[in-house]
């Protein structure tokens, strides 16, 4: 992985999975996505360049999950069901990884989290990637 990247470990739930997100602008590229699938899974992802997660530990506990046009291929540990990341449908050589499984990092770390229009998909309409809202995180006092 290249050294201009900031380098960030992950794993799923168990353990059983680990890996490394090479990420261009680290956590600056933070979504959330309306797809139906997105929808139902809730992450908030983040982006790794292309070619841009190693998986270090438990490839063969990984499983995939397409749907749709197949193009998208979601990743998640066969033994917790967590999910770790998915190659983009966008581009297939970009994977987004869920930040909730990246060492010291949650979701509620950020107090606004932009939403994509995954519903209006850009290979759908051939428009580009709209924003569709911002999700707020705001703590009890």
């Amino acid at each position: 992985m290249a050294d201009d990247a900031t380098i960030r470990s992950g794993r799923c739930h168990c353990g059983a999975v680990r890996f490394e997100a090479a990420l261009d602008d680290d956590l600056a590229s933070i979504r959330r996505c309306t797809c139906s699938y997105c929808r139902m899974r809730g992450a908030v992802v983040a982006m790794a360049r292309p070619g841009g997660v190693r998986i270090l530990q438990g490839a063969e506990a990984l499983t995939t999950y397409r749907f749709h046009t197949g193009a998208a291929q979601h990743f998640f540990c066969s033994r917790c069901g967590v999910y770790t990341h998915h190659q983009r449908r966008s581009d297939p050589n970009v994977h987004a990884v869920n930040v909730a499984c990246l060492d010291g990092v949650s979701p509620f770390d950020f107090p606004e989290v932009p939403v994509m229009d995954g519903v209006n998909h850009t290979n759908d309409t051939g428009q580009p990637t709209r924003r569709a809202g911002t999700l707020r995180f705001v703590p009890a006092e």
